[in-house]
């Protein structure tokens, strides 16, 4: 079967042939003969040929192509058949007939494109002349674009690429016609540059060696260059020095600095003095472009338009040629310009990097592709042999130089300098630039790069200073693809162009288009976007002392730019917070990443690979493996749709090449700049070089002003040695680009300084250099003055350097200095236009001349001094100051080129992620304020969400590195925003409720709350300030103002009370009386809140739910302990203080502080507790007035107490801070007694077996009788609660209980008796005796005066320090009780029932306290604790309601109309209601204390001797516990049956007989028979005695009946406790005393009744009692003369007085001999035998006794001896009637003489003379004393007359 390929060959030439034949007919009208006619000649050979083969393959491509390329190259063929050969030719390509793997196939590509680039026809009309073009675009499009295309050689294809450009850049064609050739342009750059990475760089041996010139120019390629080898230029003469930038120039720079010095840049101005001997100058001198700015360019452009004028004929001249390619060289013989591209065309093919060693992508071919073959394989596999040849020329394809020319004329297309780059011209270039940028890296390749770092740069700034948008915008997109790929190489660049777009965005200009703004700034969120560029930016120039603070500058330039001006939202606003907020974005996403582990960031970048490997092998159209055939890609007839996919085709081939290549260029260890210590400086080296990089800017700035101070400061600062270093000044004067040029000179030419000149000049590395060069490196360095000597002295220096380091090349140095200073003024005259106005400036010749003999009288080389001729007459030496326009533009690049090389020009590469903590301390600030702005004034959704990110960002950041400022700053303004803390109360819920945005701002500021608390300080405040705003407006949830109460049924109480609605404004009366009368309430309720309000006050109050505010409270023990402690701070501030202070507010907060403080109990409570201590400690002792807010604080201290003691560390701090209580002012504490009383229940009850010390029991017991019985707190508590108000602040626990830290007893206000009887061997501290204590104890006390009368002398005065305080002898502990609150009171009972009732709880430590507490409670609660009703009926008014009111201030308070509560009605009720029920619960209460003491009574031997046992057990140091009898006595049975007695007394009938029953049961209870006699007698003295006394009283004069009763059953008692402990009493010395006493008591008893229980009752028990003693004998004495004793007569004596006939009833025989003994003393002698005895008994002599006779007993006589002789103190002990009494009755007047005597009495002076006190003697006095002079001594007192006087 016969290939179809051939019939389809065929068939093109029947198609062409007959085109011919036709056209020459229709012209000559007659037939072309075949034979003659070359062009169908060919086509009929050709046509033998194919019908003689079988396949195409068999013969070359070129033979079947020859025809029909011949068609194309004859100038006679018109249009229309040019057309059809090149659609015939199309079609061959696009059918892949032409085979690559064919060794012909490369002539036959070449062939075909030479032919097409230049192809001819006979132009016939426009329209169809443009078809014919439109083919040619066609056919090179595809010719490139197919697989054989990779057999081009570099002419080939920059000759295809510069008829496209012609076709492109012809304005007289149409539109659509420029615009395919354009689109075809596109896809060619973008299949050269995507194969830029198959291409290696010439190695630098060959590329001097064959070069060959491809210069692509914008008006037309040269004909002449066509075929012809173009020799290289000569070398150039040995004085020019190669230009750095020629990429085969010597690769050491002729430029460098000695020493490896940082300062200056290698080459700095070579660039722009290489020189060569033709016109041409180099490529960096920025003057001469390649786009034909030199010499031969100028020469040819206007021939290459007047070639096109021809070339495209009017329609009229049908018949003229058209050739497109033509015009003569541009680039006649030009000297080989440094970077322009050349390429290399060498016989050998070693020196093609193309030569891949490939073998396993072309395995066919594998044996011959060895690289020393001369073989060359090409990437598809298509091998080379040198037979394939042209003019004896090896067909190379293309490879790096034809895309280094392509690059290099698209650079040249973009100057705008340029008068022939029309801006279509410049556009172009840009796009194309834009594809080749976007194809491929060209930061590999070093020919490349070279164009980029210098021309590119320069046109691309150009541009951003056009006015013409597209240029503007496109020249921008350009730069960022150089910026994001080769930032690394363009540091200065970089720095130029952030400089050029923030002048663009800042401009004032108002010409600039708003548009170009917004572009500049779109350009730097792109740039921004770039991942770790700012971080570079940072690193690179915010870390450089000599480059502008970039990242810093910017980013405040973008915080400014976001802050509109006008008010209204821009995209450039927009925009700047975009870039601000990517910053944040990308840091926040590091640290997001560093928080989870590594291993997920792992898997992301695996599958980042796999996703790029997918997604390059669907480029490949799915033909994965690189071992595809080369036949299978061309299978596909038609050529792939764009360049890049071919590139991607043609990489198969090479794809492992490719990879290596580039992963060998990254191994490089990155270089390190010299100011850095290591590539990745720590964040603290960073700071220390921008803080010397500050000083160094304001070193530069004085030393522009005045050199030496400059460098003075820098010396202080440390940064230049001190003494000065010349080597040190003159290397910062090199490199320090910021110092003004005419400064460096006028301070190195200071003859001061001449050695730093010479030091200056040796910096500079002249060697190697001709002397105009080296003065042109030097005076560019500082601003020459302008005075002879100095520029003298100035050149001389640098001559001699020269000349030293090139080898003295001139005779003398003389020479030299002469040279330099003709080049000079040669110089000035070539180019200082005044004098060229007035002088033809001087020729060669002239300049010759003038030299003549100088150089040690012979001549200088006159070669020389031709090039140093030419090189000043082509380029100026610019002095820097004197620069303006492009020669300035000129000089400041040549300046940026030179720092680049240098290692200045260093750039460093950073990981993601490095210094982010250094960026977000620079940029937060900016950044919140640009977020707060563009949040507050934007209405649109998004952009609010995108602030509200960018604050979530930020906090997270700042979270992550701890950043607490950042996250205050934050907090507080987002708080703002809220609109919680300014808006009023009122309409708080509505303005809230209806403003989305604050309300997002609230959500936000919660959850970042909630999600960073840790960190946050300051901006706590603004959280409880937004809380209680809410709180107010009663929008928090219900949960959260309720608070724990003790009192309340339910255990709640809300903070907030109904409001009354009233108007703002109302003065308090008003509103007052609105509360009052319901009307006012109606009234107000009718104008309800509309429904919107209702609705926006839901939508509140549903936010307010979702922000969650209790989490803060609930997780603050989570929080840092700092931030708790702020916290709290914040918390306390709210506290009281006098203008805006609110109760409710205080309490809202105090309850979220206590809340806090439970929330942390576990592990913190002993951080917060001090904290919240003294809070309270402030509200509740400082307060002057009870309110809800210090109720609350009570509260608080309870609660916290409660949950606390469990808490061993802390319980016994917490116990002590109780103390606050007792430290409050009474009244203050009265008045919330209920609450302290519930709370002290539940805290006993749950904590009592964790309070161990009898201090804090001691505590707890002070608070129960306070609260329960009105007792008023210690002095100590309130002198210390005083000392704390002289704003000393509140006290430490420990400064508390330094009040208490002595022995108890010192302070606790009452003595126990053991004290009493052994304490005395301690010296009490005496507590000042004011009037105060003594009225205070419930005694009567005259008045002062009579206080001072009654002591008559001054006692002695260790007596007076022991008197005990209360006088033993009464049955009150002498507490001063107020009123109470009898709800409290049961609570309190409550309490100690539940204490003593558990065994476990009553322990050594509490014993006693509890005592005597049981006992004050007896005495509050006796007779029903009236007297408490007779007090609260004047407190009517002040009931103890819970209504509260607030203060108003000027009239309303500050919330707009006073509130008042209506709630809690169970508080405010009145005491009437209260009252009913109190009888009944006194009753209780008393009995419950009965039965308490009853129990402790019964117990307590058992109790004490347990406990002394387990003290025995565990040898427990401190105080010894006995379990004796006198122990039990003092500590335990006296008090309790004292407070038994003193219930015997309630006017309660009742009470009273229980109580006595009690009594008489607890005293003839076995465990009291272990008692001695001295016990029992204090049994008498301390019970018995007061009972009676106190039951003479007429205490319930309602219930005569009773009294009587209760009176009998007292006597009785007495008299059987009596006879029951007859014996042991005997034994007292003061036996008699007690006697006498005990008739004392019958006699009262006898008159004291009315009724005649008594005086039955009494006579019996007398007659018992005398008939015991009498037959235990105890009336007998055998030493009397009758027999009977003194104690008989006594007796006897005292009967008589109110039972005169008892003794003959009982004795009838002792009464005759007792009246003899007695007639004596007549009774008319008694008042003179008073006085001696009244004498014997003064108080003076009384001690005197005592200490003349040793006592037997000590105790006793210590315990009776105070009595006597401190009458003083004794004068306390006169019971009053109870303080119940009405007032009317409790002071007896002075007048009046006391009705009834109690037998305690002192001789307190009441009117009457002083009287002896007449019962309980000192036992020494009685012994001493004669028994005569006492008996007549007591007869005053006790004789009837006297009693009834």
């Amino acid at each position: 079967m016969v290939d179809k390929n051939i019939y389809i060959v065929q068939g093109e030439i029947t198609t062409v042939v007959g085109a011919i034949k036709r056209n020459s007919r229709w012209n000559n009208h007659t037939s072309l003969d075949e034979e003659q006619d070359p062009l169908l000649n060919s086509f009929g050979h050709l046509k033998e040929i194919l019908n003689n083969i079988r396949e195409l393959s068999d013969v070359e491509p070129n033979l079947f192509m020859r025809p029909f390329l011949e068609v194309v190259r004859s100038e006679d063929t018109t249009g229309p058949i040019t057309g059809l050969a090149l659609t015939s030719v199309n079609k061959f390509l696009s059918y892949g007939l032409i085979d690559a793997n064919h060794e012909a196939a490369a002539e036959a590509i070449e062939n075909m494109a030479d032919a097409v680039t230049h192809a001819r026809f006979v132009g016939t009309d426009p329209a169809s002349d443009e078809v014919v073009l439109m083919k040619i675009l066609q056919v090179l499009r595809t010719l490139l674009l197919t697989p054989v295309g990779a057999h081009l050689t570099n002419e080939s294809v920059c000759e295809i690429m510069q008829s496209c450009f012609r076709i492109c850049f012809e304005m007289r064609l149409s539109e659509l016609l420029r615009k395919s050739a354009e689109h075809t342009l596109v896809d060619m750059v973008q299949l050269l540059f995507s194969r830029l990475p198959q291409f290696k760089e010439e190695a630098k041996s060959y590329v001097g060696t064959n070069m060959k010139k491809l210069k692509m120019r914008a008006g037309g390629m040269s004909e002449s260059s066509k075929w012809k080898k173009q020799k290289r230029s000569p070398r150039p003469p040995r004085h020019m020095v190669q230009s750095p930038s020629d990429p085969g120039g010597s690769s050491t720079l002729s430029n460098n600095l000695s020493g490896g010095v940082p300062f200056i840049e290698q080459g700095f101005s070579n660039s722009s003095l290489a020189t060569s001997d033709s016109a041409g100058s180099s490529i960096s001198s920025p003057t001469a472009t390649d786009s034909g700015l030199d010499a031969g360019s100028k020469a040819t452009s206007r021939e290459d338009l007047s070639d096109l004028e021809q070339s495209i004929p009017s329609a009229s001249s049908s018949c003229t040629v058209t050739s497109l390619p033509g015009s003569e060289s541009g680039s006649s013989h030009k000297q080989s310009e440094g970077g322009q591209v050349e390429v290399a065309q060498a016989a050998s093919v070693d020196s093609i990097p193309e030569v891949v060693d490939d073998k396993d992508s072309v395995p066919d071919h594998s044996d011959a592709t060895s690289v020393h073959d001369m073989d060359y394989v090409n990437p598809r596999g298509v091998r080379f042999t040198q037979s394939t040849q042209r003019d004896g020329v090896a067909l190379i394809p293309y490879g790096l130089p034809c895309l280094r020319e392509l690059f290099r004329f698209l650079i040249s297309l973009t100057n705008p300098h340029d008068r022939h780059n029309t801006d279509a011209m410049i556009q172009m270039g840009l796009q194309l630039l834009t594809v080749a940028l976007e194809s491929t890296y060209v930061v590999n390749y070093q020919s490349l790069l070279v164009l980029v770092k210098d021309e590119l740069c320069r046109h691309l700034f150009q541009l951003l200073s056009v006015e013409r948008m597209n240029l503007f915008a496109s020249s921008m997109r350009v730069c960022f693809l150089l910026f994001e790929s080769m930032r690394e190489h363009l540091k200065f660049q970089l720095e130029m162009y952030l400089k050029k777009l923030m002048d663009i965005i800042t401009s004032e200009n108002t010409k600039m288009p708003y548009e170009m703004k917004e572009m500049g700034l779109e350009a730097l969120v792109q740039l921004w976007r770039i991942p770790s560029f700012v971080t570079e930016l940072y690193i690179n120039y915010d870390c450089d002392f000599y480059c502008s603070n970039l990242f810093e500058d910017l980013t405040k330039l973008l915080s400014k730019n976001a802050f509109p001006v006008s008010g209204q939202l821009y995209t450039t606003h927009l925009l700047s917070l975009e870039a601000l907020l990517t910053v944040i974005d990308s840091i926040e996403g590091h640290c997001q990443s560093k928080v989870v582990n590594n291993s997920t960031q792992q898997n992301q970048s695996d599958t980042l690979l796999a996703d790029e490997e997918g997604s390059t092998s669907n480029d490949l159209n799915g033909k994965g493996s690189p071992n595809n055939s080369p036949k299978a890609a061309n299978a596909s007839g038609h050529p792939p749709t764009s360049g890049f996919l071919m590139a991607e085709k043609m990489k198969l081939g090479r794809e492992d090449q490719g990879d290596t290549d580039t992963a060998s260029t990254e191994k490089k260890a990155p270089k390190k700049p010299p100011r850095f210590s290591t590539c990745l400086p720590e964040s603290l080296e960073l700071l220390e070089i921008r803080t010397k990089k500050k000083l160094l800017i304001t070193g530069t700035e004085q030393f522009n002003q005045k050199p030496r101070k400059g460098v003075q400061f820098l010396q202080e600062k440390g940064l230049l040695s001190d003494p000065l270093d010349t080597k040190q000044v003159a290397q910062w004067l090199r490199e320090n680009p910021r110092l003004d040029k005419k400064m460096i000179g006028e301070y190195i030419s200071d003859r001061k300084n001449m050695e730093l000149l010479d030091s200056f000049v040796n910096t500079f590395t002249f060697q190697g250099l001709r002397i105009d060069e080296a003065l042109r490196l030097y005076l560019e360095a500082f601003r020459l003055p302008g005075e002879a000597p100095v520029i003298q002295r100035l050149l001389e220096t640098f001559t001699d350097n020269w000349h030293k380091v090139n080898g003295s090349p001139f005779m003398t140095n003389d020479a030299g200095f002469a040279l330099a200073y003709a080049v000079i003024m040669l110089n000035t005259d070539q180019h200082n236009h005044n004098v060229r106005k007035q002088n033809i400036p001087m020729t060669v010749e002239q300049f010759k001349k003038n030299l003549k003999g100088v150089n040690g009288n012979k001549d200088f080389d006159q070669d020389m001094l031709e090039d140093i001729y030419n090189a000043i007459k082509s380029e100026e030496i610019v002095m820097p100051d004197e620069q303006t326009g492009l020669v300035k533009e000129n000089y400041v690049w040549s300046v940026l080129l030179h720092r680049g090389a240098t290692p200045e020009g260093l750039f460093l590469h950073l990981p993601p992620g490095s210094y982010d903590h250094d960026l977000f301390t620079m940029t937060w600030g900016p950044t919140i304020a640009a977020l707060s702005y563009v949040f507050d004034k934007s209405l649109d959704e998004n952009i609010i969400q995108k602030a509200i990110t960018g604050f979530r960002k930020c906090a997270m950041i700042a979270a992550h590195y701890g950043c607490s400022d950042v996250f205050d700053n934050l907090i507080i303004s987002l708080c703002k925003f809220t609109t919680l803390a300014s808006e009023s109360v009122e309409n708080l819920p509505t303005v809230f409720g209806s403003n989305n945005k604050a309300q997002t701002a609230a959500k936000t500021v919660f959850d970042l709350a909630h999600k960073h608390g840790n960190i946050l300080r300051e901006g706590w405040k603004n959280i409880m300030e937004s809380m209680l705003q809410l709180f107010r407006a009663q929008l928090l949830p219900k949960a959260m103002v309720e608070m724990e109460d003790f009192v309340e049924p339910n255990g709640k109480i809300s903070l907030q009370r109904e409001e009354m609605p009233s108007n703002r404004g109302e003065s308090a009366v008003l509103s007052f009386i609105n509360w009052l009368t319901p009307s006012g309430a109606e009234q107000s309720g009718l104008r309800g809140p509309t429904t919107e309000n209702q609705e926006a006050k839901q939508a509140a109050i549903l936010c307010i739910k979702q922000c969650d505010p209790e989490k803060l409270i609930t997780e603050s023990k989570f929080l840092q302990l700092e931030s708790l402690q702020e916290l709290m701070k914040a918390l306390i501030s709210v506290s009281p203080d006098e203008e805006t202070y609110d109760e409710e507010d205080a309490a809202f907060c105090l309850e979220m502080l206590l809340r806090i403080v439970l929330e942390n109990r576990r592990d913190r409570v002993s951080c917060v507790w001090q904290t919240v201590r003294d809070h309270l400690y402030h509200l509740c002792v400082h307060a002057t007035e009870s309110c809800f807010l210090v109720e609350r604080a009570v509260v608080g201290l309870l609660r916290l107490a409660i949950r606390l003691l469990r808490r061993e560390e802390i319980s016994s701090q917490v116990l002590l801070s109780l103390r606050l209580l007792l430290m409050m002012k009474p009244h203050v504490l009265s008045r919330i007694t209920r609450e302290i009383a519930y709370g002290l229940h539940e805290l006993l009850k749950t904590n009592a077996a964790n309070i161990h010390c009898t201090d804090d029991w001691y505590t707890l017991f002070s608070l129960l009788e306070c609260i329960g019985a009105g007792v008023k707190p210690r002095a100590s508590f309130q002198l210390t609660s005083s000392s704390a108000d002289n704003e000393t602040g509140a006290q430490s626990d420990s400064e508390l209980s330094s009040h208490h830290s002595n022995e108890v007893s010192l302070d606790r206000g009452y003595t126990s008796d053991s004290e009493v009887y052994t304490d005395h061997s301690k010296t009490r501290i005496p507590r000042s005796t004011t009037d105060v204590d003594v009225s205070s104890s419930g005694w009567l006390v005259v008045g002062k005066v009579d206080l001072e009368t009654s002591k008559p002398t001054p006692v002695n005065s260790k007596a007076q320090l022991n008197h005990p305080l209360v006088n033993q002898y009464s049955l009150t502990l002498g507490q001063d009780l107020g009123q109470h609150d009898t709800k409290s009171l049961i609570k309190c009972v409550e309490t100690l029932s539940f204490i003593v009732r558990d065994a476990a709880h009553v322990t050594p430590d509490n014993f006693e306290l509890c005592v005597r507490t049981i006992r004050v409670f007896v005495e509050a609660s006796l007779n029903g604790g009236y007297r408490n009703h007779d007090k609260k009926k004047n407190h009517k008014y002040e009931s103890k309601s819970r209504m509260r009111k607030k203060p108003d201030i000027g009239g309303s308070t500050r919330r707009g109309g006073s509130r008042v509560s209506s709630q809690r009605p169970s508080r405010s009720h009145s005491d009437d209601e209260e009252d009913e029920g109190v009888p009944a619960s006194y009753h209780t209460v008393s009995l419950q204390l009965l039965d308490l003491m009853h129990t402790l009574h019964t117990r307590a031997a058992s109790i004490y001797s347990s406990w002394a046992e387990e003290q025995r057990h565990l040898e427990a140091s401190g105080k010894k516990i006995e379990a004796d009898s006198q122990t039990l006595w003092t500590s335990c049975w006296c008090p309790l049956l004292q407070g038994i007695a003193w219930l015997c007394c309630d006017a309660r009938r009742q009470v009273r007989m229980q109580a006595l029953t009690y009594l008489q049961r607890a005293l003839l209870v076995h465990d009291l028979q272990t008692l001695d006699a001295a016990e029992w007698e204090s049994c008498f003295n301390k019970v018995l005695f007061p009972l009676l006394t106190k039951l003479l009283d007429n205490i319930s004069p309602a219930d005569v009946g009773g009294m009587e009763e209760t009176r009998m059953r007292a006597c009785t008692l007495l008299s059987k406790v009596f006879l029951q402990h007859l014996s042991p009493l005997l034994s007292l010395p003061t036996f008699a005393a007690l006697w006498l006493t005990i008739l004392d008591f019958m006699d009262k008893y006898m008159h004291a009744g009315s009724s005649d229980l008594l005086l039955e009752a009494i006579p019996e028990s007398l007659k018992n009692m005398l008939l015991v003693m009498d037959t235990a004998g105890i009336f007998r004495s055998s030493d009397s003369r009758t027999g009977y004793s003194d104690l008989w007569e006594i007796t006897w004596e005292r009967i008589v007085c109110f039972l005169p006939n008892l003794r003959e009833e009982l004795f009838k025989q002792t009464v005759v001999a007792a009246s003899t003994a007695e007639r004596p003393s007549s009774p008319q002698e008694s008042p003179s035998l008073a006085q001696p005895s009244s004498s014997v008994l003064t108080p003076a002599e009384a001690p005197l006794s005592v200490s003349q006779e040793p006592t037997q007993d000590p105790q006793l006589a210590s315990a009776n001896g105070p009595d006597l002789s401190s009458p003083a103190p004794a004068a306390k002990s006169l019971p009053l009637a109870p303080s119940s009494t009405s007032p009317a009755r409790s002071p007896l007047s002075p007048s009046q003489p006391p009705l009834i005597l109690q037998p305690l009495a002192s001789p307190l002076q009441v009117g009457i003379p002083s009287m002896p006190l007449p019962i309980i003697l000192n036992p020494a006095l009685i012994e001493a004393t004669s028994p005569v002079p006492l008996l007549p001594g007591h007869k005053p007192v006790s004789s009837p007359t006297n009693e009834f006087q």
